[in-house]
């Protein structure tokens, strides 16, 4: 309903956005200033700044609306066709336990009868009073029963095809359970303005025949868009079949819009794929110069890389069989079969430094001081800055925003932290939260910090190389306490209730450089590069994920931009190497690791324009990894475009797997860096005091803003405890011995170390304090 009415004005406002050119970035930005501001506020603007706003905020809700209306009918889609194909297994399970039980029954009555003949035949044939005349008569009498076998075996076939007669077929299952459907999603598709593809003509004909007839279809429904055994299935002799049709109908038009063949005109989300690149004519007209500005002018011929890539993979090949052969990889092993393991042996440490965290203070260091002194020397409280500065007539105080800060990043909830904070209005947060504590401004605020603890010494005695930085990122899971688009459910990490994951990005010196929230069905590797392309604070020269956070598109976009992706894979042993087809004859028999597939070189040559298109796109930050990949996930079964990326990937994807086989000190840097991630991820639940293990939050925005929080108040923790470590090793200077001990100590330890934090406030043990203030009386007993 509210999306009917927001079409009657947008359709007002529609031909004037293009000329506005506000895009949607600025889009969002007006939008969110009318739904930030009271009416009043609003009033108080000029007629024309008003009309922007409201354009805008109209322009914002339909597409959103559009965005949360298909992230429904998915939903939607996805939980009927599973609990459907749940009824249908069980409901066969049990027909076949009660079809094996009559078989076996009628089998055996059967068997017994065939085995009574014999036994009288094999009587009549050994009695030697009956002559052999008498004999055949006999038997011949005696087999005028095969009749009534014949007829009980007839029995038992019928018997049984009428069980699977009765037995229900997934169709049917589908057409019981679907007037709960019709109702839930014939609306949606009604309202919703769908774009689709050359390859979605059928299915747009039968989605406008619906829309027109209003769902009120009859046996003249489009049916081209149907597959063959939908076709024979929504007739039976003779009737249609109407709620199947309609069932099918909605299964693929959810397919549709998840492959992307099927788009949303107006939406955030659920766009054409090309309008998250740059576009074809920009890109026709500007390549040279959008190349030469992303500085990838080297990438653009492919033969060249490409010939580049054929020798050097085929020299790994050598270098690490030759290696095997000899018998100096002494942590490989290859069986018969050609299968592989690889072992890892644990990086010795010193085992003499004490722990890090006997160097902290003994009194606990509350945490409004930490904030404090990290704010003193790097101003990250400057970064909040009124949403629009020019009507903002009073400047908050530091007080609340370190109260804004700790009531969201330790989940303790504005209106709980207000109550029992003194200094602090609840009102007055609750404004300076609305109009300070935007997503870029509490980002912006961790930069800072981050900036600072770049700038100093210390933070390096845990770099591996001071030419390269190792960075590692991993997710955690969290339920979310309400209602929310954003989350998903998930029994294995939920139980009954939907949850979010929180992506968090750490790197060699312990910095928390950036974090993000997305839905926990969502792959983490759309949104590894999003991390990459973050800051340039943090530039990342090898990055390490687990086996969620990788894809072999990735592994293409990241070897593009220039980092090196080294993720720790799940059985390695299973994953296929690829060589090029120019190398097919140089595949030596003894070689222990070889090559099982060929790269596709044609499909790369062919999808390069666009290869690089999208990865110009990312690298000069028109639209961000998440957004493109999001789409081109779904394309992933027919997109050229995918498939030029994956056969890439599967170059690089390779060259990494055997260098990972061959290099010890790489697969232990690997754990290194995912136990610090894994390190950084118990630190967030200890710093969320208020609820360790959910968002009360339901929006996305809202809930990255919570978790950029939470991640401010972890980085001012270590920025803290690398000033304080700084001050003692200052002091040590002219004790170069002792010094020395301090520094191994330190790294050996991590720095991320939170004991020596109160984070839970103090308890006023005083007379006033102690005494009761409602004076409450004894209560009455019950005799």
């Amino acid at each position: 309903d509210d999306l009917v009415y927001l079409k009657e004005l947008y359709t007002s406002i529609e031909e004037i956005l293009p000329t506005l050119n506000l895009g949607y970035d600025g889009i969002r930005y007006y939008a969110n200033s009318v739904i930030k501001s009271d009416i009043f506020q609003l009033n108080q603007r000029s007629l024309e700044d008003q009309y922007l706003h409201v354009i805008a905020f109209i322009a914002h809700q339909y597409y959103r609306l559009q965005d949360n209306l298909a992230d429904v009918l998915l939903s939607v889609m996805r939980s009927y066709q599973n609990s459907s194909m749940r009824e249908h297994r069980d409901s066969c399970y049990e027909n076949r336990k009660q079809k094996d039980k009559t078989f076996k029954s009628s089998l055996k009555a059967f068997s017994n009868k065939i085995f009574n003949i014999f036994s009288e035949i094999y009587e009549i044939i050994e009695d030697t009073t009956l002559t052999d005349t008498d004999k055949v008569r006999r038997i011949k009498k005696l087999l005028g029963f095969p009749n009534a076998i014949a007829e009980e075996s007839e029995q038992l076939e019928n018997s049984l095809e009428q069980r699977s007669k009765d037995e229900k077929s997934y169709f049917d299952v589908l057409e019981d359970h679907s007037l709960r459907l019709q109702s839930r999603v014939t609306p949606i598709v009604k309202a919703l303005d769908f774009q689709g593809e050359i390859s979605s003509t059928a299915l747009m004909e039968a989605i406008t025949y619906f829309k027109e007839k209003d769902g009120v279809i009859t046996k003249t429904a489009p049916l081209d868009f149907l597959d063959n055994e939908q076709r024979k299935a929504v007739f039976v002799k003779g009737e249609f079949r109407i709620s199947l049709y309609k069932v099918f109908l909605f299964i693929h038009i959810a397919s549709a819009l998840k492959s992307g063949t099927l788009n949303l005109k107006h939406s955030y989300k659920y766009r054409s794929l090309d309008d998250y690149m740059i576009s074809k004519e920009r890109w026709r007209k500007e390549k040279e110069m959008l190349l030469t500005k992303a500085s990838l002018t080297d990438l653009a011929n492919p033969s060249t890389l490409l010939d580049a890539l054929d020798k050097k993979l085929h020299h790994q090949y050598q270098e690490i069989n030759q290696l095997y052969l000899e018998g100096n990889n002494l942590y490989l092993k290859v069986n018969k079969n050609g299968d592989f393991t690889i072992n890892t042996p644990k990086k010795e440490e010193n085992s003499d430094s004490e722990l890090l965290q006997s160097l902290f203070p003994d009194q606990p260091v509350a945490l409004t001081e930490v904030l404090s002194t990290v704010n003193r020397h790097t101003k990250f409280l400057e970064e909040f800055q009124h949403w629009q500065q020019r009507y903002a007539k009073n400047k908050t105080t530091d007080k609340t925003l370190y109260a804004g800060i700790i009531g969201k990043g330790c989940a303790i909830g504005t209106p709980k932290i207000a109550r029992i904070s003194s200094e602090i209005s609840e009102n007055n947060l609750n404004n300076v939260i609305n109009w300070y504590f935007s997503l870029d401004n509490v980002q912006a605020a961790n930069d800072r910090i981050i900036k600072l603890m770049d700038s100093m010494e210390l933070p390096d005695i845990y770099r591996k190389s001071k030419d390269s930085l190792h960075t590692a990122s991993d997710g955690q899971k969290y339920t979310v306490r309400t209602d929310s688009l954003n989350a998903n459910y998930s029994f294995k990490y939920f139980g009954k209730e939907q949850g979010v994951s929180a992506y968090t990005f750490i790197d060699e010196r312990n910095f928390l450089w950036h974090s993000l929230v997305f839905s926990a069905a969502e792959r983490e590797s759309a949104y590894v590069i999003d991390g990459l392309m973050h800051n340039d604070v943090v530039r990342s020269d090898i990055h390490s994920t687990d086996t969620h956070g990788y894809s072999e598109a990735i592994f293409a976009i990241t070897h593009l931009l220039g980092f090196s992706y080294a993720p720790r894979i799940k059985n390695l042993k299973k994953q296929i190497l690829y060589t090029f087809k120019s190398r097919k004859k140089n595949i030596k028999k003894e070689w222990g690791i070889a090559p099982s597939k060929y790269i596709n070189k044609d499909i790369i040559e062919e999808t390069w324009d666009d290869v690089l298109r999208l990865v110009t796109t990312i690298k000069l930050k028109e639209y961000t990894a998440s957004e493109i990949f999001r789409r081109l996930n779904s394309y992933s079964k027919q997109h050229a475009l995918y498939k030029g990326l994956k056969a890439f990937g599967q170059i690089i994807k390779s060259q990494f797997i055997l260098r990972y086989l061959s290099e010890v000190e790489l697969r232990q840097a690997i754990e290194k860096q995912l136990n610090k991630v894994e390190l950084a991820n118990r630190f967030s639940r200890a710093v969320a005091v208020g609820d360790p293990r959910g968002f009360t939050q339901g929006e996305k925005e809202e809930q990255e803003i919570a978790e950029s929080c939470n991640r401010l108040i972890k980085n001012a923790i270590i920025c803290w405890n690398y000033i304080y470590l700084s001050d003692k090793t200052v002091r040590l200077k002219k004790q170069p011995e002792q010094q020395q001990v301090l520094l191994s100590s330190i790294a050996t330890h991590s720095p991320i170390s939170w004991a020596h934090v109160n984070l839970l406030g103090e308890y006023d043990f005083s007379d006033k304090r102690l005494k009761d203030s409602f004076k409450l009386k004894a209560p009455k007993l019950i005799a």
